[in-house]
């Protein structure tokens, strides 16, 4: 038997890679004769670009640039494809994991340095960016990547507005003459990993705000804020970014360059799938094994699990997902493409207790799950 072992980064816990490793680990010390494939998988969420860029043996070039907070930090962007195509991973400049508990203020982080990082790509001769926006720690529409680039915004007086993303309530126009011209022949792609809008209930602001340090008075200010970013990109561009799908991923970055700079927003899955040519793998394989920190119906909604089961089903193959929790009761469309859910837990714990003991309980799942099949191949 061979198996594709191909799962998401576990929150918090473990980065894909490890993921898989910890479950190609139990399936080894099993009692089932087979061999492994890892191919673990992003969305778009954090990690994405480094999957992508060491999957297809691409190059990673270091910088400094600004972090959230206006800091040095160290980043990268990816060159693949002959080094005609960058990764760039949001995270790596602008992302939560940068700031401490007490720096979480999304009235004040910006994007910039992830505008950096495009910016030094454009300079290396890109001609397309791949954007994985997943681990931010902004709620600025992408204003500090475009600002970066050299988008000016400007109040009703002309002044240009420098307190991104606070002084956009008092945004006007949006001053593009400045703008490096190489943007215009790049093609510039963003892998989504979630389908909120920009505004509203769903949107960057209710959902994602509190996640990056907002207080329910800094959430109806931030809403406030993007609501004018986006009546005046409309106004200037005729792009309604304001409740287009997945225009809330890294707070509202997706709409801001697709308003400004008509920027590709793709399901993060299907295009990493298809991109490291994922169905090859698959074409060899007996048994699909993927998973994710949680997989319930809400997975179905374009996560890393449902696009790895949706293109396995094509294939016919039978698909199992590890996660740390799994829906309690049946679940008739999870079922259409996971042939068994299991949750790695193997007594009551709490989030902090069950957080340090991932690795240990996905290697035991993949142990005892690998004992079972050799079981049943035996009747």
């Amino acid at each position: 038997m061979h198996i594709l072992i191909a799962p998401n980064a576990f929150k918090n816990a473990l980065d894909a890679q490890e993921v898989a490793a910890c479950i190609r680990s139990g399936l080894l010390a099993s009692s089932l004769p087979c061999t492994c494939e890892c191919f673990p998988v992003g969305d778009g969420g954090n990690g994405t670009g480094a999957l992508i860029v060491d999957r297809l043996g691409g190059k990673r070039i270091e910088l400094t640039v600004k972090d959230p907070l206006g800091r040095p930090v160290s980043a990268f962007y990816g060159w693949i494809d002959n080094g005609s195509v960058t990764v760039i991973e949001m995270a790596d400049a602008s992302g939560l994991h940068l700031l401490k508990q007490h720096e979480l203020n999304p009235l004040r982080t910006s994007s910039y340095g992830t505008g950096q990082l495009m910016d030094a790509a454009l300079d290396a001769g890109a001609k397309e960016i791949i954007l994985c926006m997943g681990g931010s720690a902004t709620v600025d529409g992408g204003t500090g990547i475009l600002a970066a680039l050299g988008v000016r915004f400007l109040d009703r007086a002309g002044r240009e507005i420098l307190d991104l993303p606070s002084g956009l309530e008092r945004l006007h126009h949006i001053d593009c003459s400045s703008v490096d011209r190489r943007i215009n022949d790049c093609r510039i792609v963003v892998l989504c990993d979630v389908l909120n809008p920009l505004l509203g209930p769903a949107g960057a602001s209710a959902v994602f705000g509190p996640q990056k340090g907002a207080t329910p008075d800094m959430v109806g200010q931030l809403e406030s804020i993007l609501e004018q970013f986006a009546k005046v990109i409309e106004s200037e561009t005729g792009i309604a970014i304001s409740h287009v799908e997945s225009g809330g991923v890294a707070g509202g970055a997706s709409a801001g360059l697709k308003g400004v700079l008509n920027a590709e927003l793709v399901n993060g899955i299907d295009y990493f799938l298809q991109l490291t040519q994922f169905q090859q793998a698959l074409a060899e394989s007996n048994l699909v094994i993927t998973g994710e920190g949680s997989i319930d119906n809400q997975t179905l909604q374009g996560k890393a699990p449902f696009g790895v089961a949706k293109m396995a089903k094509e294939l016919n193959l039978p698909v199992i997902g590890l996660a740390g929790i799994v829906p309690l009761k049946q679940d008739v469309e999870l079922e259409h493409y996971f042939d068994m859910l299991l949750a790695i837990g193997n007594s009551p714990a709490t989030l902090d207790e069950a957080i340090p003991a991932t690795a240990t309980n996905l290697e035991r799942t993949a142990r005892q799950l690998g004992n079972l099949i050799a079981c049943c191949g035996k009747l």
